[in-house]
């Protein structure tokens, strides 16, 4: 994987687990709390996919 790539996946294994942690704590609803984690991997997702789509795009 490209280092760029493996790069946005930690920043989101690190941010990801630690707003959970937090959610938690304020004792929410575990489907409130995995609904708002999940929305934010979307983000993360999101990035990568633009990352990796960038250089096929120059291609053209």
């Amino acid at each position: 994987m490209p280092k760029e790539v493996t790069d946005i996946a930690w920043a989101a294994q690190v941010r990801l687990c630690a707003r959970f942690r937090r959610l938690a704590a304020r004792k929410l609803m575990r489907n409130k709390i995995v609904v708002a984690i999940a929305r934010e991997l979307c983000s993360f997702v999101w990035a990568i996919a633009r990352l990796v789509s960038q250089p096929a795009m120059q291609a053209r």
